[in-house]
């Protein structure tokens, strides 16, 4: 064989050799791409729509200011304390699309203030109840309370009112930037909700 044969030879062979690598390469990319198309597919098939779904129907606030009586149970004198404080009360509707039954346990204001993020837990129905008995003032205002914790069957609705309290000044309350609630459910993504219209002072 001459030198100018085998100079041929390795030359088809290395052009050869090209070739298969470029088919490698695009069998990679479109394996690749198949596989994220099948991925998508897979995940948009199995996306289902969130178990709970609820509206914020009203929300009012009743800030409160307050001086002990600066005597302690004996009759003893003891500094005075001022408190300042805001109950928010709020009417939601939950509703349960799924086909199993969800449970609450835990219903949570956030209210975003310049320095944070204040949080408080929603009352239970019998401390709601409480608060009408305590502030009668309020009692124009009493709504059928809702459980921070209860069980919604598939299909049903629930709709109630609980309240949050916050250890703020009006001012404070006044100065928020956001205020949006969290719906803790057993074994499933919390639901947020903030509501839609303003909320009123009482």
């Amino acid at each position: 064989m001459s030198l100018l044969q085998q100079e041929t030879t390795d030359t088809a062979a290395g052009e050869s050799y090209t070739k298969g690598t470029s088919h490698v390469i695009l069998a990679t990319v479109v394996a690749a791409v198949l596989v994220s198309i099948a991925v998508a597919i897979y995940i948009f098939m199995g996306e289902k729509p969130p178990a709970a779904t609820g509206d914020i129907l009203e929300a009012w606030a009743h800030p409160m200011h307050s001086v002990s009586s600066g005597w302690d149970a004996n009759g003893a004198a003891i500094p005075k304390e001022e408190v300042d404080q805001v109950l928010l009360f709020t009417h939601v509707r939950l509703h349960n699309q799924s086909k199993q039954a969800i449970f609450l346990h835990q219903i949570v204001a956030n209210a975003t203030l310049a320095d944070g993020i204040h949080s408080s837990y929603a009352a239970t129905p019998t401390d709601y109840e409480r608060i009408f008995k305590a502030y009668p003032d309020l009692m124009q205002w009493h709504a059928v309370p809702i459980s921070p914790d209860l069980t919604i069957q598939p299909g049903e609705t629930k709709e109630g009112t609980f309240v949050c309290s916050f250890k703020m000044s009006k001012s404070d309350w006044e100065g928020r930037k956001n205020l949006d609630y969290s719906f803790n459910f057993q074994y499933l993504p919390s639901l947020t909700l903030a509501p839609k219209g303003q909320i009123t002072e009482r």
